[in-house]
């Protein structure tokens, strides 16, 4: 009789199974399937506005380095006259505290370029001519040799952060 019982109750939950309790209910799987929409729209919104954040942060940091590029362009002619200012101070006024004080003025301007990443390249006699950092303005024909160097510096270069702002002038020998 036990046996008996235990079979009717096992058909019981068989017959609940399929038409009580866990039958297929349309409502739920409506919902299933919504549930599982939103959960990808949320994704994709998620993923999308962090999309959004890294193009605004770029954008931001472009445009902040081309605002500081600008600005040292401005600067570098008024560093380029400085130089070429004190290149030609007279002997008699090099003692003068006015003239002391420009030359002080130019070397802070240096360092403080030297700060924010502005560095000058390197153009100095006997250097090895690279046309990424150096303009060649004028060629020494008379001289001999497979590799070209650099005779003069006519104008300063500058780099900032390793990208090149202004490419040296310079008079190209061979040696």
């Amino acid at each position: 009789m036990k046996d008996n019982n235990l079979n009717t109750n096992q058909e019981v939950s068989k017959d609940e199974k399929k038409g009580g309790f866990f039958k297929k209910d349309s409502k739920a799987e409506k919902l299933h399937a919504e549930n599982l929409e939103l959960k990808n729209d949320l994704q994709r919104t998620r993923a999308d506005f962090e999309n959004y954040r890294k193009n605004v942060e770029s954008r931001v940091s472009n445009a902040q380095n081309l605002g500081e590029k600008k600005a040292i362009l401005a600067l570098i002619p008024m560093v380029d006259d400085i130089e070429r200012a004190i290149s030609h101070l007279p002997e008699e006024l090099a003692q003068n505290a006015w003239a002391q004080n420009v030359v002080k003025m130019s070397k802070n301007l240096d360092k403080n370029l030297s700060k924010i990443g502005v560095e000058k390249i390197n153009s100095a006699e006997g250097t090895v001519f690279n046309p990424e950092l150096h303009e060649a303005i004028q060629f020494d024909e008379d001289s001999e040799g497979e590799e070209e160097v650099i005779l003069a510096e006519l104008r300063a270069g500058y780099t900032l952060k390793g990208e090149v702002l202004r490419a040296a002038m310079v008079k190209v020998g061979r040696k």
